[in-house]
């Protein structure tokens, strides 16, 4: 007897159909085909063995197993259940009057429960564009679904609740996932906010990161060891809006695929990613060898990408960045393979002045004029074209660490913010973006119309510094963000003023 159970591969955040085909006719051996990888060929033995288990026959005949199509390699254990239910649905142990209104994915325990595996909510999403019944999934990966898609996913812990759901004789609504408790999963959260209040001074710095986080541009940090570089990156988590609903989708669904289980307690709070600067190219950007995984900057899409000891990672991966801060995808090719990524990520990334750390703070420095310049040289024209706000920070005096004046809130901070990015969402609600630094020519032609008083400061400006046309457009999206924080309709030349005063390295760059 031929069988087809529908299961799914992620491809990217999209997911694909595989069917899995079994059959049952005289002979022996059971042989699994269809461009599986070792990973899948061992489920023959979890899956005899769990079927044992819980009491159901091994018909002693040729079963034969096809995952199709078989052009598209399979990788994973996730095809565990799809293949015993087959089994048993070939073998008549089971009625296979359902197994066309299901997707069906999970790794089978020796025992016969179901385990987790990546790839839901993207799995869950086909079965909302097939128009299917459900899919069923391990209770640990389904809890991903809860807030996108509460009455089509079914969260089991055992194959016999998967046998209960195709079943169809008795009520299996209590297995929807709106209906289970689950823990809160393995994802790394952001780590524990600093309020804006809890550093002191760096005003102007306070203000870049302001600006920064309105309209979700890239910025550096440069400063000596302990003026706050790494305090205000954590504080930045404080003053991002929460995702909103479509941002939250989009960014669970590489969670998902990397196999990290974001809590919906977490599902709106905006990830915030912090790698050693020693990681590889591969971890950074995105790969593997068996299957493309995503990368530290596709984590941390709608969120926050902070790159600690900028001038201390290899240049490679420094300017591996170039593309996907600019595109806001990363395309990842392999042989047989090509995967694309989203990679909407702001940049917050802190450096040392020079080698010693203490250029600039009096005559602490012992690095010669030669070092100094190689050091802030590792970082590329293109790649400081790309970011959009430089703040150079000083030590803080140590007098004020011992009666620290009053400082703003995060909170209050994260107000501003808030209204910022709500008149962006307003302007971009057409245009398939969510932040000022975001736009593309076309659509700051369109939105960020200047005057000729703007004209004239924009035009002194690039006189002045020298500016590419790339840090030229930079500087009208950061002075649109300015004058969205000021609330105003229109850019003005004090707009352009502030923000290019966030390029101070353009003018170390030539010369100035």
């Amino acid at each position: 007897m031929l069988t087809y159970i529908h299961s799914a591969k992620c491809v990217g955040v999209q997911a694909v159909d595989v069917t899995v085909e079994v059959d049952i006719s005289p002979g022996i051996g059971i042989h699994l085909v269809g461009l599986a990888d070792a990973a899948v060929k061992e489920s023959l033995l979890r899956t005899i063995t769990a079927l044992t288990s819980l009491g159901f026959r091994v018909p002693g005949k040729k079963i034969v197993i096809n995952l199709a199509p078989a052009d598209i390699r399979k990788n994973g254990s996730g095809y565990d259940v799809p293949i015993a239910i087959g089994i048993l649905a070939a073998s008549g142990q089971i009625g296979s009057g359902h197994l066309d209104e299901y997707i069906i994915m999970g790794e089978l325990g020796l025992d016969g429960s179901v385990r987790a595996v990546p790839g839901a909510l993207p799995i869950a999403g086909l079965v909302e564009s097939r128009r299917m019944r459900g899919c069923i999934l391990p209770l640990d990966a389904a809890g991903l679904c809860r807030d996108y898609y509460p009455d089509t996913v079914y969260a089991v812990d055992n194959l016999l609740e998967v046998i209960r759901i195709l079943d169809g004789e008795s009520d299996s609504s209590v297995l929807l996932v709106k209906n289970r408790s689950y823990g809160n999963g393995t994802a790394q959260e952001s780590g524990v906010e600093v309020d804006f209040s809890q550093i002191v001074g760096q005003d102007f710095a306070k203000r870049g990161m302001e600006i920064a986080a309105a309209g979700g541009h890239n910025l550096l940090m440069i400063g000596p060891p302990g003026s706050g570089k790494s305090s205000l990156a954590k504080a930045l988590s404080g003053i991002l809006p929460p995702l909103t609903p479509e941002e939250s989708l989009e960014t669970s669904k590489i969670y998902s695929v990397a196999g990290l289980y974001r809590s919906p307690g977490k599902s709106l709070c905006r990830p915030f990613r912090a790698p050693h600067y020693s990681a590889s190219i591969p971890a950074i950007i995105g790969g593997g060898s068996d299957s493309i995984l995503p990368g530290e900057i596709s984590l941390a899409h709608n969120g926050v990408l902070f790159l600690d000891e900028f001038c201390e990672a290899p240049k490679r991966v420094i300017e591996a960045l170039r593309g996907p801060m600019e595109d806001r995808q990363v395309t990842i090719s392999r042989l047989k393979t090509k995967v694309t990524y989203p990679a909407s990520f702001m940049l917050a990334a802190a450096a040392n002045p020079c080698p010693c750390g203490y250029y600039g703070e009096g005559s602490r420095c012992r690095c010669t004029p030669g070092q100094r310049s190689g050091y802030i040289a590792r970082l590329s024209g293109p790649m400081m074209d790309r970011i959009d706000i430089q703040l150079w920070m000083h030590a803080v005096d140590a007098l004020k660490l011992i009666n620290p004046p009053k400082a703003e809130s995060s909170a209050s901070v994260r107000a501003r913010v808030i209204r910022a990015r709500q008149l962006q969402k307003e302007r971009f609600r057409d245009d398939g973006i969510y932040t000022n630094a975001a736009m593309n020519n076309r659509m700051i032609e369109k939105y960020c119309p200047l005057d000729d008083d703007c004209k004239e400061v924009l035009k002194q400006t690039i006189e002045r510094m020298g500016l590419s046309a790339r840090a030229c457009m930079r500087i009208i999206r950061i002075a649109r963000t300015i004058a969205d924080l000021d609330e105003s309709a229109d850019i003005s030349m004090f707009h352009i003023s502030e923000a290019a005063g966030f390029r101070f390295l353009d003018k170390q760059q030539n010369g100035i």
